[in-house]
């Protein structure tokens, strides 16, 4: 591979696709043509030698090869800025950049999310590669198994509970088990959720009979489907029920983990220490 093929170019464009691992909307981003993106990364790979994405059922996702590639175009970017700042005599403006889920941002971050901080939604694989890739300076997500090439802050742990309408009979109960939820008819996020996929492991192990209400993605809707006295719904203790519905801890579920996530070279930097020391504060406010 000669180094002076590589476009700076196709790697702006490659970390722009990188943002959204969708070709469509990376081209639209960028103003050019879905085909003409297609080009620039599949030569990008060329002369790299290595495929930069691969698919995994509907969706695609940056090889490890692709994530270095995604955080030298980020790191290039950075250090033209900087540089560019400094010839004109000026500081390089520095904006923090959060990466988390919907729950996260609606039941724990709420009062962390303001202007001046840009905001990267996704799921828990979105969220790590927006901090693998340095698009994000930070995450925040539940982990399962602490990510390799991370580091991992925990931030809270939180029960699972079940939410359901305040008249319902388990409501009268201080704590419930699963054994409770036998019978249930459940709202429960689609199959491929990590909630689901533990939820449903949970359930099998300990032999619970339930029966499925209603699929739905997000814990607002989990919560109107509840509200609507279609099922019961398993949620995270940080989920603050509407009006009308009560949640109770299930107490042989695991406690739910929250992690702050950012790449280890950036331990030191404002940029995460200041965001990271503001989520804190604003757990330790949390009643």
């Amino acid at each position: 591979m000669e180094l002076g093929r590589l476009s700076a170019d196709a790697l702006a464009s490659f970390a722009v696709f990188a943002d959204h691992l969708n070709f469509t909307r990376a081209a639209e981003a960028l103003h050019i043509s879905q085909p003409a993106l297609h080009v620039k990364v599949q030569r990008l790979a060329e002369t790299l030698g290595h495929p930069l994405y691969l698919r995994q059922g509907r969706r695609l996702v940056l090889t490890p090869e692709g994530e270095a590639v995604a955080r030298f175009a980020r790191d290039l970017d950075a250090r033209v800025t900087a540089f560019l700042a400094e010839i004109h005599g000026r500081s390089p403006a520095r904006t923090p950049t959060l990466a988390a889920g919907e729950g996260a941002y609606l039941y724990l971050l709420g009062d962390v999310v303001r202007p001046g901080i840009h905001l990267v939604n996704g799921d828990r694989a979105h969220t790590l590669t927006a901090v693998r890739t340095r698009r994000a300076d930070l995450g925040v997500a539940v982990l399962d198994v602490l990510p390799a090439g991370i580091d991992a802050v925990l931030l809270a742990s939180y029960p699972q509970t079940l939410v359901m309408p305040e008249d319902h009979p388990l409501a009268a109960l201080s704590s419930l088990t699963l054994a409770d939820l036998a019978g249930s008819a459940l709202v429960v996020p689609p199959p491929a959720g990590p909630h689901r996929i533990a939820l449903e492991r949970a359930l099998r192990a300990a032999e619970i009979p339930w029966t499925l209400a209603v699929e739905a993605e997000g814990w607002p809707l989990l919560l109107h489907f509840v509200s609507l006295g279609i099922g019961l719904a398993v949620v995270n203790g940080c989920v603050t029920p509407p009006p009308g519905l009560v949640q109770r801890e299930i107490t042989d579920l695991p406690a739910v983990p929250y992690y702050a996530l950012h790449l280890p070279d950036r331990a030191d930097d404002p940029l995460v220490t200041d965001l990271l020391s503001e989520i804190r504060t604003t757990l330790r406010r949390r009643p």
